[in-house]
């Protein structure tokens, strides 16, 4: 099928004509919209930003040219019990248990992979990516972190630290919830180069800065880490969001800034468990290293269960 585009103008009149023709009243708004979508590009803004229908019919769009992803509508926060599972099929010599690390911007996502780092086993070969929109900041930070140097040898193997070369960089551009759900392949492919060239155990994928809605698909990560923090306000984890409700693993970061915010720790975690139907949930203060051995422990368990293979 060829869109076509249409200018502003007419585009608006378009729209507003179909989402309120009374025959199609009896479907919902984002429908409505739909309909509109089938006949031509959208643009939101930029000329580089197209939207579409697939044959699926979710509306899809693009940015600079990336694949095209959709923001389909949400109509429930998710439950944890029907959250989708590890893909138990799949070939883990070629791509080693995979993790990601995802939640809003600022709440200790690289902080947690840089502790990972420290606390892991060094039995376990580990391997990293980090997402960045428009930098590589987060992985520059793992690599000018003193245990991801080369100065002292010693100190590395003390700490199970990663060297450089272990580390990848990805900037995702436009959504970056679109580099770790609709179009992976931004960050399969470091992550099977990865795992191929140190024979990894773990592979970290950190995704850049996004919102609750933002979950990992199960063809990137085996085991799903969600982290927030107090700073936002003890309302977070009842918000709700397929990352809140069907991560593997929920983290609450920074509780000892919870008096200084005046955040509740027992109205999160009661939320916290509520509206995970009683899913796991870690309290943290990652910088601090409190809480660090308990998500080591999560991700060990959930390694197993999905590999088949025993910790060391």
């Amino acid at each position: 099928m060829v869109f076509k585009a249409v200018p502003p103008n007419e585009n608006y009149k378009a729209q507003y004509k179909i989402q309120n023709n009374p025959t199609n009243y009896h479907l919902p708004m984002s429908h409505r919209r739909s309909l509109h979508h089938r006949d031509h590009d959208h643009s939101h803004g930029d000329s580089k930003t197209k939207s579409r229908v697939g044959p699926d019919g979710r509306v899809y769009h693009s940015h600079d040219g990336l694949a095209p992803h959709s923001h389909e509508s949400i109509y429930s926060p998710g439950y944890f019990s029907r959250r989708s599972p590890p893909l138990l099929t799949r070939d883990f010599n070629e791509r080693a248990f995979a993790v990601g690390i995802g939640g809003p911007v600022g709440t200790g996502k690289t902080a947690l992979m840089l502790a990972l780092c420290q606390f892991l086993p060094d039995k376990y070969s580990l391997a990293a990516v980090t997402n960045d929109i428009f930098t590589k900041e987060d992985g520059e930070f793992l690599v000018t972190n003193d245990i991801f140097t080369k100065e002292d040898g010693e100190f590395l193997v003390k700490h199970g630290a990663l060297p450089v070369e272990r580390i990848h960089a990805v900037e995702t551009g436009g959504c970056p919830h679109a580099a770790i759900h609709e179009d992976i392949i931004i960050n399969l492919g470091p992550l099977e180069e990865l795992s191929n060239l140190y024979k990894a155990d773990i592979l970290l994928c950190e995704s850049g800065g996004d919102n609750l809605a933002a979950n990992f698909s199960r063809e990137l990560a085996d085991y799903i880490i969600y982290i927030i923090d107090v700073s936002g306000g003890d309302k977070i984890p009842r918000k709700g969001g397929p990352s809140i409700t069907q991560a593997d693993l929920l983290v609450i970061n920074k509780t000892d800034l919870a008096p200084a915010v005046g955040a509740d720790l027992t109205v999160m975690e009661r939320d916290a468990l509520r509206m995970r139907d009683g899913g796991t949930f870690v309290f943290a203060q990652v910088k601090h290293g409190v809480g660090i051995e308990e998500i080591v422990n999560h991700i060990l368990q959930g390694w197993e269960a999905v590999t088949g293979k025993k910790r060391r």
